[in-house]
């Protein structure tokens, strides 16, 4: 394994259009955290980050002598790291359910995404249906609370706003049944940290 480079500044090894690089930026800018956003575009992938990174993978966060490459690690790192504002549940229960939330985005949600920017038309129509039927079922669950089954801003909303930004550009339109998934999507964008978190190519999907 190669060592890291000791960096003065934090760097995040950024997609432009990645989902899960646009969950890092979101949590960052929440928090309030200087980084220098490396932008790597695909098929350009710099030399330091196979270096870093034996998958060379986007994100990617180093931070001094320390490399992450996964994008929950990279999360609960930073919230460990800047605890404030929390975006984690402190004890364990409710932290152990946070986590199962988010797999079961990433499972239901995001893999249907991953179909949707594969290219592969032949699978892409019946994921579309699949996404948007879903996130109407879960219009409820939307509707129950102002954040994401929370209360309060948590990291399930920096998981689920990356997505929800993309629908449109994946071709999901949300039916009237799902005003309320709408609605929170409308408020979350609507955040100054999430405007921030935005690419120039992301902000081109809508």
């Amino acid at each position: 394994m190669a060592a890291v480079s000791r960096r003065a500044v934090m760097t995040l090894f950024s997609g432009p259009t990645c989902p899960f690089s646009h969950r890092i930026r979101f949590v960052l800018a929440e928090k309030g955290i200087t980084a220098e956003i490396q932008v790597v575009e695909e098929g350009a992938k710099p030399e330091d980050l196979l270096d870093l990174n034996p998958y060379g993978t986007v994100p990617t966060l180093v931070d001094r002598d320390l490399a992450l490459y996964d994008t929950k690690v990279i999360v609960e790192y930073l919230d460990e790291r800047f605890p404030h504002p929390p975006l984690m549940p402190v004890d364990p229960v409710s932290r152990a359910k946070a986590r199962l939330v988010l797999y079961r985005v990433e499972t239901d949600w995001y893999s249907l995404a991953q179909v949707l920017e594969s290219g592969d038309e032949a699978r892409a129509a019946e994921a579309r249906k699949q996404l948007t039927d879903s996130l109407v079922a879960s219009n409820e669950v939307f509707a129950s609370q102002p954040h994401f089954l929370s209360e309060e801003f948590t990291v399930m909303d920096c998981t689920v706003a990356p997505l929800l930004w993309r629908l449109e550009h994946y071709g999901v339109h949300l039916p009237v049944e799902a005003n309320a998934v709408s609605d929170y999507a409308e408020r979350l964008f609507a955040r100054e940290s999430f405007q921030r978190s935005l690419s120039d190519a992301e902000r081109a999907m809508r």
